[in-house]
């Protein structure tokens, strides 16, 4: 009515009232009456704003790649982006009189672009495709005391990168090449596993191997020893031999010492003897017979000296005539003789 006019706004809103071109009230989310000829109102958003971007571009060795990403900012000092932007509001309307609200956030976009663009353009497609954290992390340090967006007033509260990608044709390509390299690392698994499988199986016949070449070399060390053993008992039975027939020669050698002086004993006793009887026979040269045979028959048994009468009768055989020789004298003579044998037995 006549021009006076009730405005409220919200928390989220800073609103400045501008009247005959001087700030008379700011704040957030304010209420008040104003007169609409003479008062201007500038409403600055104050909560965050998502805004999503996708954009091509190109890496270092000449490929497009598409770049899919969403930043959130807002806007910190809200007096300079008045200044640089115009926010003025039409209450009746319920809209900006300008469109520059709306292009802030593509101005906020192109800032980032660039930022990517160049982080990008020193980038190979393979490297680029697989970066999009590495690269968010450094825009946003980069973005964090960027000079346009502090003129602008804006601050950058967070910056993701969605996706890198290729075009469908070099995609494809790279799908192909990423599937031969699947398929060949699949077929080096392979040949790693039939590889890994022959040195297993080679080790286990190394393992006979060894073993049987340890089990040759203890029969060999117990044919060896049993060699030796037996080596040893035919050395020592030899040394007994040996000691034995020293043994032997010893005693051959002391019985035959022992025989010659028994050789040499009889003989000295032979001498003796010899000597003796030359002696007697030397006593006896001028002695008659009949008196050497009467002393040998002195002591003599009567038995003997028969027989020596019979010797001599024996003797002169062809001298008698005839001879009786009574029973009783045979008698005699045989009763002597088996008297004999009965002492003797």
């Amino acid at each position: 009515m006549f021009g006076f006019r009730f405005a409220k706004f919200q928390p989220s809103e800073y609103v400045m009232k501008i009247k005959n071109g001087r700030v008379v009230k700011e704040g957030v989310g304010l209420a008040f009456h104003y007169y609409a000829p003479t008062t201007s109102v500038v409403v600055v958003p104050v909560s965050s704003i998502d805004v999503p971007f996708m954009f091509d571009e190109m890496t270092s060795d000449y490929q497009k790649i598409t770049v899919q990403g969403q930043l959130i900012y807002r806007i910190a000092e809200y007096k300079r982006m008045t200044e640089v932007l115009n926010y003025t509001y039409d209450l009746k309307k319920n809209r900006y009189l300008s469109d520059d609200p709306a292009l802030l956030s593509q101005r906020v976009v192109n800032i980032v672009k660039v930022r990517i663009k160049r982080g990008l353009a020193r980038m190979p497609l393979r490297e680029a495709i697989q970066a999009s954290e590495t690269l968010a992390q450094s825009m946003r340090r980069e973005l964090a005391n960027d000079e346009e967006l502090a003129a602008l007033g804006v601050e950058l509260m967070g910056l993701s990168i969605l996706a890198i990608l290729p075009n469908k044709d070099t995609m494809r390509a790279l799908e192909a090449k990423a599937r031969e390299e699947i398929l060949q690392d699949a077929d080096e698994a392979l040949y790693r596993r039939r590889n890994a499988s022959i040195q297993q199986e080679r080790q286990v016949k190394e393992n006979e191997l060894n073993t049987e070449i340890a089990v040759e070399t203890k029969k060999r060390q117990i044919r060896e020893t049993q060699l030796n053993a037996e080596q040893a008992v035919k050395q020592k039975r030899h040394e007994m031999e040996k000691e034995q027939l020293s043994f032997d020669i010893g005693m051959e050698e002391r019985r035959q010492e022992l025989i010659g002086l028994e050789t040499s004993n009889q003989k000295v006793a032979a001498d003796a003897k010899a000597y003796e009887l030359t002696a007697v026979m030397k006593s006896l040269e001028n002695v008659n017979p009949n008196v050497l045979q009467a002393m040998a028959n002195m002591d003599m048994k009567p038995d003997k000296l028969i027989a020596i009468a019979f010797q001599e009768m024996a003797g002169n055989a062809e001298k008698i005539g005839q001879l009786n020789i009574t029973p009783d004298l045979l008698q005699g003579l045989m009763g002597g003789q088996a008297a004999k044998g009965v002492a003797q037995r």
